[in-house]
């Protein structure tokens, strides 16, 4: 959480700004208070973004689906106007850290705290796809560790599942060492897709490491799309979470 600059709004709808929280390929994300106080993440889409043909049309149906999704392991929107100017979109604001600062600050998660996160992320997945939407982004980042379970965050990139294909521009938005193999090569990307991020994720909180991360962008497609790692190509990790993590015989050769 950082201070607000001199360039921020003051307001986004009937909103007040206090603070900045981070910043992606969609926008920016402010901390923002209610007029009854309550405090909600207000994301602000990029202006180059919105004068894209199309794009508003697409905003305001996701942001209409996603509504739907709320639910003990999302934030639900509370409020959001694709016609503004800017766009935006809020939602309720989630106290707790991110997985990733957890694991930054604490180390590795060990059982069973960690088969609590695993549930809880499927339980989450499950609403999102439920409700014909494919998230498209769960990392670290976008989860929130709230006092009552994880919380699946960030829809900016979300898509409905009978939507058009993804244009080459709008593919870049993710995170590549948690996209799926079929990500990689732009794709149709429906729920299993979402199903693949978790094992990565679920490594990630149990090590401390991506193991599909490598030097480059090259190195990391080759490590998704090829064979899945193992202890012995990628970080250890204790025998307890093997059945969790590793990937079972069969067909299905990833996460």
């Amino acid at each position: 959480m950082e201070p607000l600059e001199p360039s921020d709004p003051a307001r986004i709808g009937g909103h007040r700004l206090t603070h900045r929280l981070g910043e992606g390929g969609m926008g920016r994300v402010y901390l923002a208070t209610t007029p009854s106080g309550r405090y909600v993440a207000v994301k602000v889409i990029r202006p180059a973004l919105v004068r894209e043909g199309g794009f508003r049309v697409r905003f305001a149906r996701e942001v209409d689906a996603a509504r739907r999704v709320g639910g003990f392991h999302t934030a639900p929107v509370v409020d959001a106007d694709p016609a503004g100017d800017p766009a935006w979109v809020a939602t309720a604001y989630i106290p707790g850290p991110t997985l990733s600062q957890r694991v930054r600050d604490n180390g590795p998660i060990a059982p069973p705290v960690l088969h609590a996160l695993a549930v809880g992320l499927a339980e989450g997945l499950k609403a999102v796809h439920d409700h014909g939407l494919v998230h498209r982004d769960l990392k670290p980042g976008n989860i929130i560790l709230s006092d009552d379970g994880p919380r699946i965050i960030d829809f900016g990139i979300a898509r409905p599942l009978d939507s058009e294909s993804l244009t080459t521009r709008e593919a870049v938005f993710g995170t590549l060492p948690y996209m799926s193999p079929e990500r990689t090569e732009n794709s149709h990307v429906g729920p299993a897709s979402d199903m693949f991020s978790p094992g990565t994720v679920l490594a990630y909180a149990a090590t401390g490491t991506n193991p599909f991360n490598a030097d480059s962008m090259a190195a990391t497609i080759r490590r998704l799309i090829g064979p899945p790692p193992t202890p012995a190509t990628s970080t250890p990790y204790p025998r307890a979470h093997r059945r969790l993590l590793e990937p079972r015989p069969g067909p299905a050769a990833h996460p």
